[in-house]
């Protein structure tokens, strides 16, 4: 028995599991590693494919290769560098404007766009409500109008109809489906619209003041695109972005990684479930060889080699387990992605082999950390048990099986998390949860113990069980808890955010913002709303402006590591300004200003003044309208996001902007019957 080899022994292991699979003893431990592979198979693939046809698909978000975005237009220089490489060039301008029919308004997102817009991707439109949607390459003739099915219906109108955009009347020819460059922001709540750019300056939409996006696009050979990006940088204003593919899909990566956490949380459950019956039939499994361990061990065979023996085992039961689990997990998400076919458009790519092996290194981490300690004892039988059955084998410190189940689980957390402060906060909760209910336990078997010598036999028998094997009792109890718990912990949180938010709210609570009312027809609106709305948010006058220094320093010599504040120096910010602090605003550091403060006044949201390690009495800089303004911090306040109500990062005292074309924002509540 001495001279076997591992040949030998891989074989010997290899004929044992086919006989135990027949008898049923490897079924559950084979059966949950199935699951373990299989949920973290479908859902690697699952996320994986989705991901790669939005990068594959990048370009379409954008339109083109590369986007130049500005409030205003790019200059002549900007152009020339990009007709000088030959790309392909279009133009679009995107604003928001209200289309009036008889007694009915909405407000309406419009891009003016040539007419070879997009560059990339395609538009979907129909020629009626009734008909199918195709796509086409090009956009609306001078004269026409695109809009989407569901301003028809807002306005009672149909294709033919004349509406007019500012002073310009156009006709609706099509039914606007898809627009490749889309976005998801707040603009894209209201209808779209789509028209010729040749039709713009006739509308008179577009005037100082207004909140309007420029965007140029470019498309073309990938050495010129690459070569154009430094060119531009180097001319950019503060005002100006430039975005390349991998920022086209910046918003719906962002949506679909929010997505993927929450199913991994949720696929969780699953493989914990899974790991739970893994330890438990292989503590079964171990128990049951004891017996054959000793027969081998007084035979002759060495303690490597019993471990070596249950290791092939094992390690057979794995590759199982994970070539099939992995199989059906890639069956799982074709079934998926078929029930979801009318919502995915394109192409979908295949996700290569990585998904399938990172469900595979699951499945054999669950098996390592919840199996291998049990089965690693079988080594460890005396052989003297064949004599004596009482004698059990010399069990694996304690602190060596807690720790590797605990690695296991920080593996498989870090894995479906791939964030390293959820995933200690996960294991951390888990641990506090061990404790309790384990203290809990220990409580109750104490009570149970003195309970049951006064109980009837019933009861004493029923009990007896749990009582003479507390450990390993308390042990199953707090395993299927913690499961329990984190079941309980995802349904929950699918519908606590949104009714938690949904509480928070007032039944009156404004339902309907505004913006872009122009100075003189302020009073005019407000009155016309005042008849309709029995509350109002009051008018905040927006401009838009770049932080370009804090202190005399450039905001983009500085190191910030806050995603807020980096992004507050790559773009233009919405700014206000208002005598009274915003109700739903507190005051957290420094003073309000007064009615009679001199200078100029700034105050800022306190993660935004956190992110630019900016405090009271620091000088800002901004530029608006093309001037340089400088700010003194007064006040750092915090601010509810989670209202309704106009909020703002930056606000600035009365009377300290002077001569800016500005437009006015606000919301107000409608009651159902007057919408």
């Amino acid at each position: 028995m001495n001279k076997l080899s591992l040949g030998q022994l891989a074989g010997l292991a290899f004929k044992q599991l086919i006989r135990e699979i027949r008898a049923g003893e490897l079924r559950i431990l084979l059966v949950a590693l199935l699951i373990t592979v299989m949920i973290s198979t479908a859902i690697g693939y699952f996320s994986a494919r989705l991901h790669g046809s939005m990068e594959a698909r990048a370009g379409e978000f954008l339109a083109a290769d590369l986007v130049l975005r500005s409030n205003e237009n790019i200059s002549d220089e900007q152009l020339k560098l990009a007709s000088d490489l030959g790309l392909d060039h279009a133009k679009t301008v995107n604003f928001s404007t209200v289309i009036l029919n008889g007694d009915d308004l909405q407000l309406v997102a419009v891009k003016a766009a040539d007419s070879n817009y997009p560059l990339r991707g395609q538009l979907k439109i129909q020629d009626d409500l009734e008909l199918p949607e195709y796509a086409v390459n090009e956009g609306p003739k001078s004269g026409e109008v695109w809009v989407e099915s569901r301003l028809l219906y807002g306005l009672n109108l149909a294709i033919g109809d004349v509406v007019d955009i500012g002073r310009q009347p156009l006709t609706i020819t099509k039914i606007i489906t898809y627009a490749p460059d889309r976005s998801a922001n707040f603009y894209s709540f209201n209808p779209f619209a789509l028209m010729n750019r040749a039709d713009l300056e006739a509308t008179g939409a577009v005037q100082k003041g207004s909140r309007v996006t420029y965007r140029d696009l470019w498309t073309g050979d990938i050495a010129s695109i690459k070569e154009l990006q430094p060119l531009l940088k180097k001319t950019l204003t503060p005002n100006q972005k430039i975005l390349t593919i991998a920022d086209g899909s910046q918003e719906v990566s962002g949506a679909l990684n929010r997505a993927q956490t929450y199913l991994n949380l949720a696929s969780l459950v699953g493989i914990l479930l899974a790991s739970v019956a893994i330890a438990l039939s292989a503590n079964q499994f171990a128990s049951n060889r004891y017996d054959a361990s000793a027969l081998l061990r007084s035979l002759g065979m060495q303690q490597k080699q019993v471990l070596w023996l249950y290791g092939f085992e094992l390690f057979y039961v794995s590759i199982i387990g994970a070539v099939v689990g992995a199989l059906l997990g890639w069956l799982a998400q074709l079934g998926l992605f078929i029930l979801l076919q009318d919502l995915i458009s394109g192409k979908l790519p295949s996700g290569g082999i990585f998904p399938a092996l990172a469900g595979i290194a699951t499945g054999f981490t669950v098996l390592i950390g919840f199996a291998l300690p049990p089965l690693a004892a079988l080594g460890r039988t005396p052989p003297l048990r064949v004599l004596r059955e009482d004698l059990m084998p010399v069990p694996l410190k304690s602190f060596v099986v807690y720790g590797i189940a605990l690695l296991a689980l920080f593996f498989i957390m870090w894995q479906l998390s791939l964030n390293i402060g959820l995933t200690l906060a996960l294991l951390g909760g888990a641990m506090l949860m061990v404790l309790f209910l384990g203290a809990l336990l220990y409580i109750s078997v104490t009570f149970l113990r003195r309970l049951l010598s006064r109980s009837s036999f019933v009861w004493r028998m029923a009990l007896g069980q749990t009582l003479r094997q507390p450990v390993k009792s308390m042990g199953q109890i707090v395993a299927f808890g913690i499961i329990l718990m984190t079941m309980a912990l995802v349904m929950m949180l699918r519908g606590e955010l949104l009714q938690t938010w949904q509480d928070q709210l007032p039944a009156d609570a404004p339902n309907y913002f505004a913006m872009n009312i122009m100075e003189e027809d302020r009073s005019h609106f407000r009155a016309q709303v005042a008849t309709l709305s029995p509350n109002i948010s009051p008018f905040y006058p927006m401009v838009a402006g770049r932080l370009t220094a804090i202190n005399d320093q450039s905001v983009r010599k500085m190191t910030l590591t806050n995603d807020r504040a980096k992004n507050s120096i790559k773009r233009d910010l919405n700014l206000t300004w208002s005598a009274d602090l915003p109700a739903e605003n507190k005051l957290i550091a420094g003073e309000w200003w007064q009615a009679d403060s001199t200078g100029i006044l700034v105050s800022l949201e306190e993660d935004l003044a956190k992110g630019l390690n900016a405090t009271i009495g620091d000088e800002l800089t901004f530029v608006i309208a093309g001037e340089d303004y400088r700010a003194t911090i007064t006040s750092i306040r915090s601010v509810n996001w989670d209202t309704v109500q106009p909020n703002f990062f930056v606000m600035f005292n009365p009377e300290s902007i002077q001569g800016v074309p500005v437009t006015y924002l606000t919301s107000f509540y409608l009651p159902e019957n007057q919408q």
